[in-house]
């Protein structure tokens, strides 16, 4: 029994060091904006829907009673908020962003209007907030894969990052045995992606060295 205490707590532990560190690879893109004052090769769109996604499993981890989860997506929606409102400042062009902004966030709150007000049960609603949450992260995981493509074509991994790609391997893995230990696929089953993708990258990080990735671009040049 202490033994099965000492496990869940290294995993939990492992989920929430990883996942932070994760997230805190937004720092140096906005150490980056405040330095520039601009957002010159930062993208918005994964700080909204990283946003987006931690408020999701933040709800799904309340109804669930797990603490390892709330603790995660809090500091993970303060992080990516914070990220947010950076970039929104330095962004000289607002109406764009501000109309995804507000088309995810209305999307966020008819579903959580829904599951709370139209699904009674709480198992139920446990279990339709949980499909929901891993269908949004497994698209989330998937959706660099045009990039992937395009590292391929190019010969290039310069728009890869490697310590995200650490970071993402790290998180994905101690989150799938995480939800294994529970016994929750929905933990479980859209981190499987992740482990995939961070896989592909590093592939591509051997197929392509920077030594050649200098030289390919020197060719095209």
């Amino acid at each position: 029994m202490e033994l099965n205490a000492v496990v869940d707590s290294l995993l939990s532990g492992a989920c929430v060091f990883f996942t932070l560190g994760m997230f805190s690879t937004g720092l140096s893109d906005l150490r980056h904006m405040r330095v520039t004052r601009s957002v010159d090769s930062v993208q918005f769109l994964p700080f909204l829907t990283t946003d987006i996604n931690n408020l999701s499993w933040l709800s799904y981890g309340v109804l669930k009673g797990d603490g390892t989860l709330i603790v995660v997506n809090t500091v993970g929606a303060v992080l990516q908020t914070l990220y947010i409102l950076a970039y929104l400042h330095y962004c000289p062009r607002k109406q764009v962003l501000l109309l995804q902004t507000a088309t995810l966030l209305a999307v966020l709150l008819l579903g959580c209007g829904y599951f709370w007000l139209m699904v009674p049960n709480s198992d139920t609603r446990l279990q339709q907030l949980g499909l929901f949450c891993s269908v949004f992260t497994i698209s989330m995981y998937l959706s660099p894969l045009a990039d992937l493509a395009k590292v391929i074509k190019t010969q290039s991994t310069q728009r890869l990052s490697y310590p995200l790609t650490i970071a993402t391997l790290l998180t994905s893995a101690s989150w799938t045995l995480y939800g294994l230990r529970l016994g929750d696929l929905y933990i479980m089953v859209p981190n499987l992606p992740g482990i995939l993708t961070s896989v592909i990258r590093f592939w591509l990080f051997w197929k392509y060295p920077q030594e050649q990735d200098k030289n390919y671009r020197l060719l095209q040049t």
